[in-house]
This record gives structure tokens, C-alpha cells and sequence, in this order.
């Protein structure tokens, strides 16, 4: 240790609580082991600044009701600081028809797991439709509509919506867009294969897509 080291050490084992005498008795590098170190000043944690300025957009809801958004979410789809606060998540949904099937889809995947995933089609406030990465999770196991958090990324600059869609096309993509088959959609959708096929087609035809792989490229933007 060097005179300036030494120095240091010297007032910073004072600041410690080290006496002159047992400083001088023992040296400056016998200390360096036992002189206390002083832990990081504590820093309060202000939860509700954190859930408001989150990059991501953030919700509490419950049972499909918004109770508490964050800016990020409202921004998202354009409306004004706690607009969407006490609003249905149908706000946030191209129609009624979407809202509903995407509810009855989402409580079986819940009371499985606890948490639901997709990429959907949804509305902004001016009418403009866009693609969301949406992620929930179910505060109480045994009611997966009740008490939730839910997250939602715009995923639109790498997929945008560039062809006008029926409701049922916006969700059998989605569902192309998870790479489901024909018959998975069937299940999840209450449709017939033969129907999800003819939606398949009509999809090929609106994005100029000749196969199902390329359909696939262009609905996730990678065309």
C-alpha cells in the first residue's frame, strides 16, 4: 500500500469507527480484513412511478375490466393518460365477435397454466388495426378472468396489417401466426378443417401469398 493508500484507508477506518490507537498498533493493511464495510445508501421503491413509466404496456383487470393502465398502454392506443381506466378490454378489440371468442379461448389456457400468450390483431382509438403481442397472468388460479396482469408490445413495425380482414381471417392469421395447422385451428376455433382451409385460401388471395409457408412469412413480416 502506497502513502496515498495509506491515507485513504486511514480516514475512511476513522470514518469507521477505528480508533487512533488500535490504527496505529496494528497498521493499515491488518485492517483492511476487519474494517466494516459500508453498505449502499437504501433507496425507496416507488412501484406505482414504476408501473406508470414501464417501457412495456401494462394493465390490472379484472374480470376483463381495465382497473389500472400505465402510459405506455394508453399511448398504444391512443388515448389520453387513465382514459382506458374502468374500460372493458373490448375497447381495445376490432369487434364485439373478437372479444368474446378470445375470452372463451383464454380460460381453458388459464385454469391450465395460469398465463395465456398470443399475437392478435387489436384497434387503436382511431380505428387503426395492428398487431399486439399480448401476455397475461391470472392473480388467482381458480378464476382466470378475475384479478390479472396483462402486457402488451406493439409488434406492428415488423408486422403490419396490410390487407383489409374479416374478423374470422384476423384470428385464424393469428392463429397461422403460432404456427398452428388447419386441424389445431378447428379445435380451438369450433370450425370445421374444411372451413379453416377456406379461410386459409382467402388469406393466400388477399397477401399474394402462393403457399401456406409463404402466407405464413408475410402475416409475421419476414416476406
Amino acid at each position: 500500500m502506497n502513502a496515498h493508500e495509506a491515507a485513504a484507508h486511514r480516514t475512511s477506518a476513522l470514518k469507521a469507527g477505528v480508533s487512533e490507537a488500535l490504527l496505529h498498533d496494528t497498521g493499515p493493511d491488518a485492517l483492511l480484513a476487519s474494517t466494516p464495510v459500508m453498505a449502499p445508501a437504501a433507496y425507496a421503491i416507488d412501484y406505482e412511478t414504476i408501473f406508470r413509466f414501464a417501457p412495456v404496456g401494462m394493465c390490472i383487470s379484472v374480470n376483463r375490466v381495465i382497473q389500472a393502465s400505465n402510459d405506455t398502454l394508453t399511448q398504444m392506443f391512443r388515448y389520453a393518460h387513465g382514459a382506458l381506466d374502468g374500460q372493458s378490454f373490448l375497447a381495445l378489440y376490432p369487434t364485439m365477435d373478437e372479444f368474446l371468442r378470445t375470452g372463451h379461448r383464454i380460460i381453458p389456457i388459464m385454469n391450465a397454466r395460469g398465463r395465456y400468450s398470443d399475437e392478435r390483431i387489436m384497434r387503436r382509438a382511431t380505428g387503426e388495426l395492428f398487431w399486439c403481442h399480448v401476455t397475461g397472468r391470472a392473480l388467482d388460479a381458480q378464476d382466470p378472468l378475475g384479478p390479472g396482469v396483462w402486457t402488451f408490445e406493439d409488434v406492428s413495425e415488423k408486422r403490419p396489417v396490410s390487407a383489409e380482414l374479416t374478423p374470422r381471417e384476423r384470428e385464424i392469421a393469428a392463429f397461422l401466426v403460432e404456427g398452428k395447422t388447419s386441424k389445431m385451428i378447428a379445435r380451438h376455433t369450433d370450425l370445421s378443417p374444411r372451413t379453416v382451409e377456406m379461410h386459409r385460401a382467402r388469406l393466400m388471395r388477399k397477401f399474394g401469398a402462393a403457399t401456406s409457408s409463404e402466407l405464413v412469412h408475410k402475416l409475421v413480416g419476414t416476406r
